[in-house]
C-alpha cells in the first residue's frame, strides 16, 4: 500500500530527522541505514521496530 504523499513529506526518521523513502510496506532512512515498517497502511515509527538496511539496500538507496 502507497501511502499519500502529504504524509510521506511530512514524517521523518525519528533518529536522524532525514527524509524517508518508501520502498514497498517500509519506510527506509538512509541516513540511518534504517527501515521502518508500514503495519496495515500505519507507519510504526519507533526505533525499537526498524531493522538494519543491507549493503544492497543502501546501494538502492544511492539511486533515489
Amino acid at each position: 500500500m502507497k501511502l499519500d504523499r502529504r504524509i510521506l513529506d511530512i514524517l521523518v526518521c525519528p533518529v536522524t530527522k532525514g527524509k524517508l523513502i518508501q520502498i514497498g510496506a517500509e519506510l527506509w532512512s538512509k541516513q540511518a541505514g534504517l527501515a521502518y515498517p508500514i503495519n496495515n497502511g500505519i507507519p510504526v515509527m519507533l526505533e525499537s521496530e526498524t531493522r538494519r538496511l543491507s549493503e544492497d539496500e543502501i546501494e538502492t538507496l544511492k539511486k533515489h
